[in-house]
């Protein structure tokens, strides 16, 4: 008898950045260089732990440059991309003890190996239903709520601004992990009026381990009190990378959105045998799930990789990934819906076109059907 196949759950994804904004917020991101940079300082770099500064030249103008372009009051660059930059915020809003609220879905791995090392009461709700979350808010008990401005589950709707604006009118102060958002949405949680956006500048292009939080002075004067030492700072030639690369991440990204969505709607029309459906999700990344008509979905990765494709993420959406990439779905969206597991793989195009993501899938579960891959 054979298996009964899971169907995917309705998706609800954010919107994204069209060509031409795309083209406006690399501009803007110019002006905001330009408004803190001499032409000179972008081809030097210092660093060290500068008197009165207590990090590089360069690294203090970068963090300009970003609170500027994100209209926030300051911005803290650190290691540990975004997983560093998380830690950073909550260690500097949230003690042992204290109450956070969160949304009602399984925590992204690292950010819960951060809540547990601070120990926190998290508290949930679930930020689809908003009368709950309202009553919730209404209950007095949070000083800050944590929000991650992609989706945690699948089925997840709600709308991070709704969120953010519900927070701010019951007075609780909210972090947001904005990894997979920047620049892939219209706006980031700072700039929907969270105290804290929370990223990786690695996901963006930039040199590996560098973070940002951006928001709120007195939150970010925090995180510098906390990173006092010379081998915690980001140093003026990593700072320096970072801006560098995220000029080119605006129109990356929305041309990559564009290329998803066609992948999309070509599978839908049945372009590829052997793909039953297609889900155009926030599961981490903007990606397509694609379930198959037979269980094969932890073979075809390596299988896929034959034909060009990456196999597994190293940032995903880092500078080294450039090829198609086909992998399993999130540990966090297993851990919702573990029954997917050897049903639906995760593509994201990357850099590619449409034509080259379709011909590695076809050729992929054709190479799954022949003798030597059974």
């Amino acid at each position: 008898m054979s298996p009964v196949p899971p169907g995917l759950p309705p998706t609800f994804p954010l919107a994204t950045v069209g060509l031409e904004d795309a083209v406006a917020t690399q501009f803007r991101l110019l002006e905001a260089t330009a408004a803190h940079f001499e032409g000179h300082e972008l081809f030097a770099s210092d660093a060290g732990v500068v008197p009165g500064l207590g990090r590089p030249r360069t690294t203090a103008r970068v963090e300009a440059v970003l609170a500027d372009f994100f209209g926030a009051e300051d911005a803290a660059l650190v290691q540990g991309a975004g997983t560093g930059a998380i830690r950073a915020a909550l260690n500097a809003a949230v003690r042992a003890g204290d109450p956070l609220l969160i949304h009602r879905a399984p925590v992204y791995r690292t950010t819960e190996v951060t809540l547990r090392g601070i120990g926190v009461r998290t508290l949930d709700a679930d930020f689809n239903d908003a009368r709950t979350l309202g009553e919730t808010l209404a209950s007095g008990r949070f000083r800050w709520a944590y929000i991650q401005h992609t989706r945690q589950r699948l089925a997840d709707s709600y709308d991070p601004a709704e969120v953010i604006a519900a927070c701010r009118a019951a007075g609780v102060r909210t972090i947001v992990d904005d990894n997979y958002a920047v620049m892939r949405t219209p706006a980031a949680g700072v700039q929907l009026g969270a105290d804290a956006s929370c990223f990786s500048l690695f996901k963006l292009h930039g040199p590996e381990g560098v973070g940002v939080v951006v928001g709120a002075r007195d939150l970010v004067a925090h995180i510098r009190r906390d990173n006092y030492s010379g081998g915690g700072q980001v140093q003026g030639h990593q700072a320096l990378d970072a801006l560098r690369a995220l000029t080119h991440v605006p129109v990356m990204w929305s041309v990559q959105s564009r290329v998803g969505a066609e992948v999309a709607r070509r599978l839908t029309a049945g372009e590829v045998e052997g793909v039953a459906e297609v889900r155009i999700a926030n599961a981490q990344d903007r990606c397509l799930l694609v379930r198959l008509d037979r269980p094969v979905a932890a073979r075809l990765p390596s299988v896929a990789a034959r034909f060009g494709a990456a196999p597994y993420p190293v940032g995903s959406n880092s500078r080294y990934e450039i090829a198609p990439l086909f992998y399993r779905m999130s540990s966090s969206a297993l851990d919702d819906l573990p029954e997917l597991a050897d049903w639906t793989v995760r593509v994201n195009p990357m850099r590619a076109g449409a034509d080259l993501v379709i011909d590695i899938l076809r050729r992929s579960l054709a190479a799954l059907d022949a003798p030597e891959d059974d």
